[in-house]
């Protein structure tokens, strides 16, 4: 299991959303390259990074993301606004490790397939859900598909991990939705990470007492930014591994 930090760009600046809304922007300061080179100094060996301007279709962060990769030499996992095989390109140039897809799996997942053909197993399932129902754009979208059934669809098409994302609880630090996420890792049998809701260390050492659970890590954000989570303690805990 491994212990992932978080860190969400608008306009350059790091920041966190709650319940995923942009009306509940909150800044945090440094620039992201200096949080990164932060992480790493804290022990962390994988990062998640969101560029949420893309992911609504407002521009990109595309140089932040550059001077990230310079900061931070272990694994990076990048998402948001990954549409197209330009994009993709583009974030493996950049030094990404591992791409997140969401709205493209969501929406036109013949066309991510086609990317998995042409750039093998880099590839992460980003599935965001609000009652077990898929969101899309930037979570500013509801589609009718199924978080379950989308988890069983990047099985079926070669992704090796599910990031699974409970929306509702995302920012709130009001505990992650561990029972969820482990019926994704059950139904598809691929390992889950998961994302939203960790607001202490409590919520990482029941995680830690459930290894057989399918969740093979979790990513947190806000609750590491507000100091209620010591990330070499996390790792400690659940491990800084890839």
């Amino acid at each position: 299991m491994v212990a992932i930090p978080a860190i969400d760009i608008i306009d350059g600046r790091c920041v966190r959303l709650t319940e995923g809304s942009f009306d509940s922007v909150k800044v945090y300061g440094g620039h992201p390259a200096a949080t990164a080179k932060s992480f790493a100094q804290d022990g962390a060996e994988r990062l998640h990074v969101v560029d949420l301007d893309a992911a609504r279709g407002k521009g990109d962060n595309r140089p932040g993301i550059a001077t990230i990769r310079e900061a931070f030499s272990g694994v990076l996992e990048v998402g948001g606004g990954v549409r197209t095989s330009d994009d993709v390109q583009q974030l493996l140039d950049l030094g990404a490790d591992r791409i997140v897809v969401g709205t493209a799996l969501a929406t036109k997942p013949k066309e991510v397939e086609h990317w998995i053909s042409l750039y093998g197993g880099v590839f992460i399932a980003g599935i965001d859900a609000r009652d077990g129902m898929v969101k899309i754009s930037g979570w500013q979208q509801s589609s009718e598909i199924e978080a379950a059934d989308l988890a069983v669809q990047s099985r079926d098409m070669g992704m090796v991990e599910i990031i699974y994302t409970n929306i509702a609880r995302d920012g709130t630090m009001k505990g992650p939705d561990i029972d969820y996420a482990a019926s994704l890792a059950d139904i598809s049998g691929i390992p889950v990470i998961l994302s939203g809701g960790v607001g202490s260390m409590s919520d990482l050492e029941q995680l830690a007492m459930k290894p057989s659970s399918g969740i093979s890590g979790i990513i947190f954000g806000m609750a590491l930014y507000e100091g209620r989570i010591n990330l070499p303690k996390a790792i400690s805990i659940l491990g800084g591994g890839i």
